[in-house]
């Protein structure tokens, strides 16, 4: 029997609280191909793919697999196809090890934890995964987590993967290495749907692209009939600007080179070894390189999240030495970070904007109070709100209700009411459309032309060599490079992070 589409879906509508999430959408996907999906965040592409998945039920529509009628009503209808979805937020379960994870929902009766972990541990060298079997899930990196969800879906032998926002936790590196595991699996006739806000991936690697706006289908078709502009057209209804960011007001040569944070080499466990750099007012720095190259690590330690080595180096702030023992002292001497991920430790999702961004200015100016003027503290809220442009349907929408980049926006200002001098961002466009990319940006522009410190880690070279007035690599614990915005290139960076 010849099948003329592998997975048809027709009409596809899901509503919540009366909005359209998708609207009357049709999509297919053929055997051993790779469907990317496109679209700013709240266009409907997670919603889709859900759907596909089983984790969400339609409204309204029809979807057949095989040209038969296909009724999915959980996940393990879609699992029991051979449909797997690998989620930006992982569905690992923490408590459990690797192995066990990967084969959660398809135990044997009987099971040999050694002959499991042999198993789990070829085919994540297979997959060159660099991870234990044995480790637990909790532990993992956002990177690793990722990586092990992808050999699930392996494991699992799926016939159909769905991917959303696969790279996003990934090096240019690990990168590199998933689209070539995307295509030898696409040789084996695995069909691949994948979710990404990095154009060039969804141009480079895709056989064919569907645009989705406002939970409508705008475009599909052949990835070559496509360029990055027109993209974001069908994305956003008109051309975008360029998301180069302009640079500081201040060039960096013609400042006082006094530097507000100084780190002489500081160690911390394996991860950080004899790292020192500095940070300057009004200069955005820089920091690339691969995971585990100690640069989160680096991080945290300055804030007093994980605590360095004793004797391990030292860290002036100001010209005073500091080594914090709580995070919330970082924050009362105006030091401020945005974590990596947002969903894990920036905000609490059930509450709403103001909740949230008030829960900043408690941190740094409540001293104690147990109640509150919110009539005092509502305009502050409301102000950064509008200045942040953070969008939602209605003033007590909760935040994960939130587009990706309307959250990451309220972590900023859960961070700019503390009115630091010194603002880390860690990966701060992780999940974030094309459209909030380039404002969250100017966000960061902006903090240090006010002359606040600030640092941006990225495993995103485009955005390193975008918004880095200075840029430092990370690799092995220390920094073994440094070069100025108009020196830096790929090339160069990448060289130093890798050899």
């Amino acid at each position: 029997m010849t099948v003329s589409s592998f997975l048809k879906v027709k009409n596809a509508t899901k509503t919540y609280g009366g909005f359209p999430a998708i609207d009357a959408v049709d999509f297919e996907l053929n055997p051993g191909e790779i469907h990317a999906l496109v679209g700013e965040n709240g266009a409907g592409k997670s919603t889709l793919c859900k759907v596909i998945a089983g984790v969400v039920l339609l409204d309204g529509g029809d979807i057949t697999f095989e040209d038969a009628p296909f009724s999915l009503k959980s996940p393990r209808d879609a699992f029991d196809k051979g449909i797997s979805m690998v989620f930006q937020e992982t569905s690992l379960v923490p408590q459990l090890s690797v192995a066990q994870n990967m084969v959660l929902g398809r135990e044997r009766l009987f099971n040999s934890a050694r002959k499991l972990s042999d198993e789990c541990r070829q085919l994540l060298r297979s997959l060159n995964f660099n991870i234990d079997p044995a480790m637990k899930a909790g532990a993992l990196s956002a990177a690793q987590k990722q990586m092990v969800e992808i050999a699930r879906a392996v494991y699992n032998k799926s016939r159909i993967i769905i991917l959303d926002e696969p790279t996003a936790a990934l090096t240019p590196e690990e990168t590199d290495h998933l689209f070539y595991l995307m295509n030898d699996l696409r040789q084996k006739g695995v069909a691949m749907i994948f979710i990404s806000h990095a154009l060039e991936e969804a141009l480079t690697h895709a056989d064919r692209i569907t645009v989705l706006r406002n939970g409508k289908k705008i475009t599909s078709g052949d990835a070559g009939t496509f360029d990055r502009n027109s993209l974001i057209r069908h994305m956003v209804g008109q051309d975008l600007a360029s998301e180069t960011t302009a640079k500081s007001k201040i060039p960096p040569a013609s400042r006082a080179r006094k530097p507000m944070l100084k780190v002489e080499n500081v160690r911390m466990g394996n991860m950080v070894n004899n790292m020192s750099f500095s940070v300057f007012p009004g200069e955005i720095t820089g920091i690339a390189g691969l995971i585990g190259s100690g640069r989160s690590e680096i991080a945290k330690v300055i804030i007093g999240q994980i605590k360095r080595n004793f004797g391990g180096g030292h860290i002036y702030l100001n010209d005073k030495e500091i080594r914090y023992r709580l995070p919330a002292q970082a924050v009362q001497d105006g030091i401020a970070y945005v974590t990596e991920d947002r969903k894990v430790d920036g905000f609490f999702e059930t509450m709403g904007v103001f909740e949230n961004v008030s829960l900043g200015w408690i941190a740094k100016w409540a001293k104690g109070k147990f109640l509150i003027n919110r009539k005092k503290l509502r305009p502050k809220v409301l102000e950064l709100q509008e200045k942040l442009s953070i969008r939602g349907i209605g003033e007590f929408q909760t935040v994960h209700k939130l587009s990706g980049g309307n959250q990451q926006k309220v972590v900023i200002a859960k961070t700019l009411i503390q009115e630091p001098s010194l603002v880390i961002f860690d990966e701060p466009t992780r999940g974030v459309d094309v459209g909030a990319i380039a404002e969250i940006r100017d966000i960061i522009r902006n903090i240090a032309n006010s002359g606040a410190g600030v640092v941006v880690i990225s495993s995103y070279l485009p955005e390193i060599l975008d918004v880095s007035d200075r840029i430092l690599v990370a690799k092995g614990g220390t920094i073994v490079a440094e070069f100025s915005r108009d020196e830096a290139s790929p090339e160069k960076i990448l060289h130093a992070a890798i050899h």
